[in-house]
């Protein structure tokens, strides 16, 4: 395979609706359901295709993140990549030492300890004893667990077992390192100190793929994001162009359009680099919005919220109190207009909120919420909302 990690050739996998009957006990309601009248759907009908024609490439080194909404296929393409599952047609090649967390707590024994796991599930992962034992206390400072190390897993959290599930397949030196949304149970410190070990784990060469829901996180780790949707590979590229599309469809399932006399009809960001979803604090970004007048109007103001991952307002402006004049289209126009912003935010994930809307009648013509998600990532560990760039400058003791 040269110097491709893993590949998909055609690859499709087949489910079924429904109930599939292997005894007596089950045949027997189902009979009856059928007499009283309630039919039973056909084979065809109940097929479900979880994943459908995927073929792809992934390189040696990537650090590749696989995205979508809920039922999109991801957990199954990785299950498939890890070797969990079969493909129902289809073929998959993977070289090189695999390790996968896909599932909190996968391999490990309720009735036995944390240590007595962490040896079962190397193993298990594909570790020699003497390997899990020379690297034990180091799998252990790693998770936090020392303290609860000899307490049987069944007591632990659901924190706890991805910690200390994410720990021994870290360590692992793996070729392939496959982690699905299972960190979005660890705490925050846990998730950066886990993000790290995963860029540790890719700088050292290895493949790493990536499933989450948490798009600030792949855009930190990865390079190329995949998005899914029902089951096929819809967008395939850099982090930030696939993100936006995943969040520009996502945006139009939920979008209910009014019956407005002038509605958004596009909203972009970008850089100084061009289409950004990624900044560093202080950085110049720009929002482009272009909105169209279906029946004439005038006094229309643009008001730009930006909102932070708990959907609170962080600021706020729109173009008339800044100092534009109030926009008046005749039917059929459209107008383009550009917010110009400095980035002073923390880190964390933000969303841009656009609104149409005339003061003088208090009325709301259209609005986008959100109508983009980006991310900011600062050099220094600043939290909340705002960067004040903080400097320590003396510190005496006395």
């Amino acid at each position: 395979m040269n110097n491709i990690a893993m590949r998909f050739e055609h690859v499709s996998k087949c489910f079924q609706r429904g109930e599939n009957f292997d005894s007596l006990r089950d045949l027997v309601p189902a009979l009856l359901r059928r007499a009283m009248g309630r039919t039973q759907r056909t084979k065809e009908s109940r097929d479900f295709w979880a994943l459908n024609d995927i073929s792809l490439e992934i390189r040696r080194g990537e650090t590749v993140g696989v995205i979508g909404h809920n039922g999109a296929g991801k957990s199954t393409m990785l299950k498939h990549l890890a070797g969990i599952m079969v493909p129902t047609k289809g073929k998959i090649d993977v070289s090189g030492r695999l390790s996968a967390l896909i599932e909190v707590g996968a391999g490990f024994h309720q009735d036995l300890t944390g240590r007595e796991n962490v040896f079962l599930n190397g193993v298990i992962l594909g570790m020699t004893r003497t390997e899990v034992a020379r690297k034990f206390d180091e799998i252990v400072e790693f998770s936090g667990l020392a303290d609860f190390i000899d307490t049987p897993v069944k007591r632990y959290s659901s924190g706890m077992y991805a910690r200390l599930g994410f720990s021994v397949a870290a360590h692992l030196d793996p070729d392939i390192l496959i982690i699905d949304e299972v960190l979005s149970v660890g705490d925050f410190v846990f998730q950066q100190k886990s993000l790290q070990k995963m860029r540790s784990i890719a700088k050292g060469g290895a493949t790493v793929i990536f499933v989450s829901h948490n798009l600030k996180a792949v855009s930190d780790l990865c390079e190329r994001v995949m998005l899914l949707d029902a089951g096929k590979v819809v967008a395939d590229g850099s982090s930030a162009e696939v993100i936006q599309t995943y969040l520009r469809r996502e945006r139009a399932k939920m979008s209910q359009r009014r019956d407005t006399d002038v509605e958004i009809q596009a909203v972009e960001m970008r850089g100084s680099n061009g289409s950004a979803v990624h900044f560093k604090p202080g950085e110049r970004a720009w929002v482009d919005i272009t909105f169209h007048a279906n029946q004439p109007c005038e006094h229309v103001a643009v008001v730009l919220d930006v909102l932070d991952d708990g959907m609170v307002e962080v600021f706020n402006t729109s173009s008339e109190r800044l100092g534009t004049s109030s926009i008046s289209l005749e039917k059929g126009q459209s107008c383009a207009l550009t917010f110009g912003l400095d980035m002073h935010l923390a880190n964390g994930t933000f969303h841009v909120a656009v609104y149409l809307y005339r003061y003088d009648l208090e009325r709301e013509y259209d609005k986008l919420l959100p109508a983009i998600t980006f991310f900011v990532e600062s050099d220094i560990d600043v939290r909340g909302s705002a960067n004040l760039y903080p400097l320590v400058s003396a510190c005496h003791i006395n």
